[in-house]
């Protein structure tokens, strides 16, 4: 992004792909931080059913952290964070005793 200010309105509609080209959602709202006048938060809905059918109700829509954005132009790139929802964390699973 060039730095120069933008509507926050024109990320309302974006499509969202991750980082590796999946398609995540679509933008329905933003969340805003007042106090430091800045986006803390994207709400996505039209949700990839793939990725979400474990997670949520696709007819929901799910709130990224703006943090997970990396670029904003004709569509919206997020960290692969999201797709990793799919993949269990080998680390994480307990060994039975």
């Amino acid at each position: 992004m060039d730095g120069t200010p933008q509507e926050i309105t024109n990320l309302v509609g974006r499509e969202v792909y991750s980082n590796n080209g999946i398609f995540v959602g679509e933008v329905e709202d933003v969340r805003l931080n007042v106090d430091a006048c800045a986006v803390s938060g994207v709400a996505l809905g039209e949700l990839n059913r793939e990725l979400f059918s474990d997670v949520v109700d696709t007819e929901n829509g799910v709130m990224v952290p703006y943090r997970w954005v990396r670029a904003v132009g004709d569509v919206v790139l997020i960290n692969d964070t999201i797709e990793r929802l799919q993949q269990p964390d080998d680390e994480d699973e307990t060994v039975p005793a």
